[in-house]
């Protein structure tokens, strides 16, 4: 009897066993996750409150935002993680293709930092650019992001199995995503129309998702999932009161095919999360708190809903996938595709990656953003592959199609007055790597600049320049019957030299120069000089020169102009070794000048910056206009001009010269500045002075406002010195150039 009832006992235990076994059905959960630009900050809410009420995502499907949300999720980031990458990430700078200046070529550094407006042309008529960005900072974050999947191509075998969806720009038809590399499918399906470049992929050409499949709900069932939970973004159509702005027009046509095909795909969800976002549109990247909210606030409306869910699966221990960057590693190979007109050398100069170097992720990108800012390349995709404890870069990058672009810049100053500056660009005209660009400037003094530069990486690089510059002043003359005269000055320079340089901070160059000066005045024609008669005109100089040049330049300023922080350092030698001799009085000479300076910024608002400059002739120089011609207010001076705050133009003059300026601003509003400048110099035949070196120093002191806008500085300063009762207003608006 007992042996009855213990099998009893057994069975009855088994059969309620069995019971649970087939209650307790593991189902396989997907998520669909919307787009919606920046309202899909709402999905990192709706995430955490998932995994509190212990739901386990199996599989994911997004569109736009939901797919970059939906791929890290997917790539092994948790909830909280994926909380802090938004809240420290600066979206303004990566939905641009703004890169630090440091990034910039040294050649852009000097010659490119003067055009308000750059115009592409294709096939002879003027374009607009495709998108306000390329997505290149999206796609290094990304890419920086998932390096821990980097060498899975099949998005079925990440931590959790993944799908996206773009649009084919070609067909109309929606592509769906599940295969090759990661950051690159999800910045294709998040590619917005205008605000980002479409991205190839096999070759077909792809942007946004959303146009075409904004809820992959049917794509997630396929993979699988027997429950699907979504989390819908939109908030409809706006009315017509409400469509006031470019963003909003677009979204809504976007939004014409979207909604149509909504409502249906609820019929196929287990749970809609929808959370009340209509305060806010695609682009309120500043709203990450409020949007993150709205999410929080709609899945814990559900939340007993999502926790039954969660009790419907069978929960094993959670294998915590490994995101972490290797710290340090060395790059045994740089594998390079793609690349047409720039050679291999030109790409691994600009990396400036070296083999064998150990390197980290963020130099990494510092070397893509590097390659980035030569302008010369629409994107470019990197992988670093460990294979057989050797790591290895991939680059892929896609070249410009377009090479020819128009350019236009304006300014105005006190000296050359009204400037309209046109260029025009072409790349890879004569010979790979190599840029031609020729500048006119129109206006009160016509001038041109002509530069062809053959741009060879790590090796030395080839150039030649040609420029006219002209201008007219009213300069101090000594004479007891003038004061003050009308000085015309025309200068005519050819240069052909070699350049090289370091880490784009520093670079070295050498060649020769033909230069032509032309230097007189109507005002005292006259005036007796060297025993001729100007008859009307009164020539200082009218010389041709032929000269060698070397010079050395290190720049990390962080801006052209109202510098924060860095260096800057520029050191110019040039011997006259012949000339036409108008003056007869000619033998051959060099000049040696200098300039240094320092910026650092204190308390983010105040800063502080240093600059020295010095010039010395070595050898005989009898020419007044080859001296050192120092005071007045530019930046854009040429040859031996120097200024110098509370002088003249050109009111001091000598073979031998020293200026210190410290330059003080504070940022009292975005981009305006309050300036204020002391400046002291020395002008002698003898700097050293037999060790006098303060005697009969020079000061002058200027205040002033200055406001950094996209035409370039536009400032106004008023200057003094004790040294005389004269005072001086300086107005520039523009880039100089």
């Amino acid at each position: 009897m007992k042996r009855i009832v213990l099998l009893v006992f057994v069975f009855s235990v088994a059969l309620s066993f069995s019971q649970e076994v087939v209650k307790k059905e593991d189902i396989k959960v997907g998520l669909v996750l919307s787009g919606g630009g920046a309202k899909g900050f709402a999905h990192v809410a709706v995430l955490k409150v998932l995994e509190e009420a212990g739901v386990r995502i199996d599989f994911i499907g997004g569109t736009s935002m939901g797919a970059i949300i939906g791929g890290l999720y997917a790539s092994g980031y948790s909830a909280n993680q994926l909380d802090s990458i938004i809240k420290t990430t600066n979206f303004n700078k990566i939905l641009t293709d703004d890169l630090p200046r440091k990034s910039k070529p040294f050649y852009d550094k000097e010659s490119g930092e003067k055009y308000i407006l750059t115009v592409p042309i294709k096939e002879g008529r003027l374009g607009l650019p495709v998108a306000l960005s390329n997505g290149q900072n999206i796609l290094n974050l990304l890419t920086s992001l998932t390096q821990h999947v980097n060498n899975i191509n099949d998005f079925s075998r990440l931590p959790i199995p993944f799908v996206c969806i773009a649009t084919n720009l070609e067909t109309g038809q929606q592509e769906v995503l599940n295969k090759g590399f990661l950051p690159v499918a999800i910045l294709a399906s998040g590619a917005f129309p205008t605000l980002l470049a479409p991205v190839e992929i096999d070759g077909k050409l792809l942007t946004d998702g959303g146009i075409t499949n904004n809820f992959p709900v049917e794509e997630v069932i396929a993979m699988g999932a027997n429950v699907v939970i979504g989390v819908d973004i939109q908030s409809g159509l706006e009315s017509k009161e409400d469509l006031n702005s470019a963003v909003k027009i677009l979204n809504q046509i976007v939004g014409f095919q979207m909604y149509k095909s909504m409502e249906h795909k609820y019929d196929s969800l287990e749970l809609v999360i929808k959370p009340n976002l209509k305060l806010y549109n695609v682009v309120s990247f500043d709203k990450v708190k409020e949007i993150m909210a709205e999410g929080e606030i709609s899945a814990r409306d559900k939340f007993s809903q999502l926790k039954a869910i969660g009790a419907r699966q069978i929960h094993t221990k959670d294998i915590k996938i490994d995101i972490s960057q290797i710290e340090e590693f060395s790059i045994k190979q740089i594998e390079i595709d793609g690349n047409n007109y720039y050679t291999r050398a030109y790409i691994l100069g600009k990396l400036n990656l070296r083999i064998g170097e150990i390197i980290n992720y963020r130099k990494v990108v510092e070397s893509i953003n590097n390659l980035s800012a030569t302008g010369n390349f629409e994107n470019v995709q990197y992988q670093i592959i460990h294979e057989n404890d050797n790591f290895i870069l991939k680059l892929k990058v896609k070249e410009y199609q377009i090479s020819n672009f128009l350019k236009i810049g304006v300014h105005y100053d006190g000296l050359y007055k009204t400037g309209i500056l046109l260029n025009a660009t072409a790349k890879h005209i004569l010979a790979n790597n190599d840029l031609l660009s020729a500048d006119i400037i129109l206006g009160d003094n016509l001038r041109y600049n002509f530069d062809y530069f053959i741009d060879n990486g790590f090796y030395w690089s080839f150039g030649l320049k040609s420029r006219y510059n002209n201008f007219n002043a009213n300069v101090k003359y000594d004479s007891a019957n003038v004061n003050k005269i009308n000085l015309n000055y025309e200068d005519f320079t050819n240069q052909i030299y070699l350049q090289t340089v370091f880490g784009r901070k520093f670079a070295i160059g050498a060649g020769g120069e033909f230069k032509r000066i032309k230097v007189y005045s109507e005002t005292i024609s006259s005036l007796e000089i060297n025993g001729e008669t100007g008859n009307g005109v009164l020539y200082f100089d009218k010389s041709d020169y032929l000269n060698l040049i070397a010079y050395l330049k290190i720049d990390t300023y962080d801006k052209k102009y109202f510098q924060k922080k860095g260096a800057y350092l520029d050191v110019d030698f040039r011997w006259y070794l012949s000339s036409s001799d108008f003056n007869n009085n000619f033998s051959s000479f060099s000049q040696l000048k200098g300039k240094v300076g320092y910026a650092q910024t204190f308390f983010d608002k105040f800063t502080a910056h240093f600059i020295s400059e010095a010039g010395m002739t070595i050898g005989e120089n009898l020419n007044r206009a080859l001296e050192f011609n120092v005071g007045g207010y530019g930046e854009n001076f040429i040859n031996t001009f120097i200024p110098f705050n509370g002088y003249d133009f050109a009111a001091l003059n000598g073979n031998s010269f020293l200026r210190s300026t410290f330059r003080f601003r504070y940022e009292f509003l975005p981009k305006n500045y309050f300036q204020a400048t002391a400046n002291y110099a020395r002008i002698e035949s003898d700097l050293f002075n037999e060790g006098r070196i303060f005697e009969n120093t020079k000061s002058g002191y200027m205040l002033g406002y200055g406001l950094d806008t996209f035409l370039g500085p536009i400032e106004v300063n008023y200057s003094f010195s004790p040294d005389h009762k004269e005072n001086y207003w300086y107005f520039n608006v523009g880039y100089w150039f």
